[in-house]
C-alpha cells in the first residue's frame, strides 16, 4: 500500500505517511473470491471470464490471496508495500506450495513490472481510500494495460455521502496524533489519546456536534474497536472517501463499466429501499446516476463493487441455464440459519414457506445445482425466479456459498490442507487468524480459535471430545489465559475444562460435519 513521497518526507522513509508500526489485522474478504463475482455478475445477466490469472493489490497480511490461491486453479500475484505483511504472506504461500507470487513492491514499482501476465481478475479491498492521487493514476493505468478484455475488477472504498458527517472528526483524530502524539509512546497510545481528546471536545458542546449528531455515536463505537484496525482505517495521511460518480470518472480511462455490488444483499431492493424510493430510482433513466442517487437514499458508507472491461449481456435463456448449473452448499448449521436479514431500512423477515424448504433440503451439506434444488422443490410451487433470488439472499446472509467444479476441488485439496495446517500452527503459537480455506467454496470459512484448537487436537490423533477439551485447556494455560463466560472469567481449571468440554461436544455435533463437507476437516 505505497504512497507517493511528499515534501518533508525523505526518500528513505518508505512509509510515506502510511501506518506501519502496527500490523494490519488478519482479515479475509469474501468479495475478493472470483467465484462469488461470477454469480453476482450472472445475477445481472452479465457474462464473466474463466479466471486463469488473478491479482490482489494491497493484500495486507495476505490471508485472502493465499486462501484464494490455494483453493482455486487460478495463478495469483499480488503486492503489499509493507515488508512485514509480505513476509507473512510469503510464508503462507511457501507452506501451501500454491505458487502465489508475493511482492512487497510499491504500487508504482509493481505496475511497472514486465514479468506479470495479463489478468482476468484484479481485486483491491479498501486501499483505494488510503492512497494518493498519484498512486490512483498508476493503478488505473495498470487496469487499462493488464486487465484483459472482459476481465473483472473488484474494488471497495469508503463512500460519500455516508462518510460526510464523520470526515471532520476523522481529520481531527489524525491531526491530534500527528501534532500532539509522541513517536516514542507508540501508535496505540496516540490513538487512545486522540479519542480521549475528541470526547473532551464533544463534552463542551461544539456547534459541529449539533450539525452532525451521529458523530458521538460513531466515536463511541470506534473507541471499542481493535487498535490495529483503527490505525490503518483512520490514521493514515491519505484518506479520501468519494462519491460513486467520482469513482466512475477515475475508472473511465481503463474502459471499465460498473456491473453490480459485490455485497449480495445490496442487490435486494426490498430490504434496502422503500416502495416510494424504488419508484423514484426507477424513474431515473441513466443507470450510473441512479446508482449515485441510491447511495444518498441508503446513506452509503462503504461500497464493494464489480466492474467489467467490456460487459457482455446474456440472453434471459442463457442466464437461466447458467444459473441452473451453478452449485451451492450450506455452510452454516441448519439451526443457526435465521429467517431474517438486515438491510438499509432495517431487519426483514424471510418468508418461511420459501426459505425453510431450501434450508431443509441443503441441511445434509451436499452440493447441489440450483436446477437440482428447483426439481426437488417442484411440488412447493416455487417459481424459478423466486427460488434463485432466495438463494442469492441466503448466500448474502452467509448461509449458502457457491461451489467449485469437482475437478477444481480435487486439485485444490492438497494445497488447502497444507495452508490450513500452516494457519493452525500459527494459532497454536498465538496468532489470531479466524479463517481456514475450503477447496469446495474456493474461499475462506470462519473458524474461530477454540474450534481450531479442536482441529489441532484431532490432527494429533486425539479422538474424544474430552481429549480435545484438555488439549485446548493446556493451550490456554500455557498462554496464561482463561475463558470468559457471560462476560466473567472462569477462575478454576475445572470450570474452564467443563466449558471447553461443552464447546467440544457442540463442535463435534454441529460444526465438524460442515468442515468435513467443505473439505477442511
Amino acid at each position: 500500500m505505497q504512497l507517493e513521497t511528499t515534501p518533508g518526507i525523505t526518500m528513505n522513509d518508505w512509509t510515506a505517511g502510511y501506518v506501519t508500526d502496527l500490523e494490519y489485522t488478519f482479515g479475509y474478504y469474501t468479495e475478493l473470491n472470483p467465484l462469488r463475482a461470477k454469480l453476482a455478475l450472472l445475477n445481472q445477466r452479465l457474462g464473466s471470464p474463466e479466471i486463469q490469472n488473478a491479482c490482489e493489490l494491497g493484500f495486507g497480511q495476505g490471508l485472502s490471496i493465499n486462501i484464494h490461491s490455494a483453493s482455486s486453479s487460478a495463478a495469483w500475484a499480488g503486492t503489499d508495500f509493507n515488508p512485514s505483511h509480505a513476509a507473512f504472506a510469503q510464508e503462507l504461500a511457501v507452506a501451501s506450495k500454491c505458487d502465489a507470487r508475493i511482492f512487497d513492491d510499491a504500487f508504482e514499482e509493481f505496475v511497472a513490472r514486465t514479468d506479470l501476465p495479463d489478468f482476468d481478475y484484479i481485486g483491491l479491498h479498501g486501499i483505494w481510500s488510503w492512497i494518493s492521487d498519484k498512486n490512483r493514476v498508476a493503478l488505473v493505468d495498470f487496469f487499462r494495460r493488464k486487465l484483459r478484455i472482459g476481465g473483472v475488477l473488484y474494488i471497495s472504498y469508503n463512500t460519500l455521502p455516508g462518510w460526510s458527517g464523520f470526515t471532520p472528526m476523522r481529520h481531527l483524530l489524525s491531526e491530534h496524533a500527528r501534532v500532539l502524539g509522541a513517536s516514542g509512546q507508540g501508535m496505540v497510545a496516540n490513538i487512545d489519546q486522540s479519542i480521549d481528546f475528541a470526547e473532551k471536545l464533544l463534552a463542551v458542546n461544539p456547534k459541529f456536534a449539533g450539525t452532525s449528531p451521529q458523530v458521538a455515536e460513531r466515536l463511541s463505537k470506534i473507541k471499542g474497536t481493535n487498535r490495529n484496525y483503527l490505525a490503518h482505517e483512520y490514521f493514515n495521511r491519505d484518506w479520501h472517501p468519494m462519491h460513486f460518480s467520482t469513482m466512475e470518472n477515475w475508472l473511465a480511462p481503463a474502459k471499465l463499466s460498473f456491473a453490480c455490488s459485490a455485497h449480495y444483499l445490496d442487490l435486494i431492493d426490498g430490504i434496502n429501499i422503500t416502495a416510494e424510493q424504488a419508484a423514484l430510482l426507477n424513474s431515473i433513466k441513466d443507470a450510473n446516476f441512479r446508482e449515485s442517487v441510491r447511495d444518498y437514499i441508503v446513506n452509503q458508507q462503504f461500497r464493494r463493487d464489480y466492474w467489467i472491461k467490456g460487459p457482455r449481456r446474456l440472453s434471459g435463456l442463457a442466464q437461466a441455464e447458467l444459473l441452473r448449473k451453478q452449485r451451492v452448499v450450506l455452510v452454516r448449521n441448519r439451526a443457526d440459519a435465521k429467517l431474517k436479514v438486515a438491510g438499509a431500512i432495517g431487519e426483514a423477515e424471510l418468508r418461511e414457506e420459501i426459505y425453510k424448504p431450501i434450508l431443509d433440503l441443503m441441511a445434509d451439506f451436499k452440493p447441489r445445482t440450483i436446477g437440482q434444488v428447483e426439481k426437488s422443490l417442484s411440488a412447493s410451487g416455487l417459481k424459478f425466479g423466486t427460488l434463485y433470488e432466495a438463494m442469492m439472499i441466503l448466500i448474502g446472509a452467509g448461509d449458502l456459498s457457491p461451489v467449485q467444479e469437482d475437478a477444481t476441488i480435487a486439485r485444490a485439496r492438497q494445497s488447502t490442507d497444507r495452508l490450513n495446517a500452516a494457519i493452525l500452527e500459527r494459532t497454536r503459537t498465538g496468532a489470531d487468524i479466524d479463517y481456514l480455506a475450503s477447496p469446495v467454496t474456493g474461499g475462506g470459512i470462519t473458524v474461530n480459535k477454540i474450534p481450531q484448537l479442536f482441529l489441532i487436537a484431532r490432527s494429533q490423533g486425539k479422538k474424544s471430545t474430552s481429549d480435545w477439551a484438555q488439549f485446548a485447556w493446556q493451550f490456554f494455560q500455557s498462554q496464561g489465559q482463561k475463558l470468559l463466560k457471560d462476560g466473567a472469567a472462569l477462575e478454576t481449571a475445572e470450570e474452564n475444562v467443563a466449558e471447553l468440554q461443552k464447546q467440544a461436544d457442540a463442535f463435534e455435533q454441529a460444526q465438524l460435519p460442515i468442515l468435513r463437507a467443505l473439505g477442511i476437516a
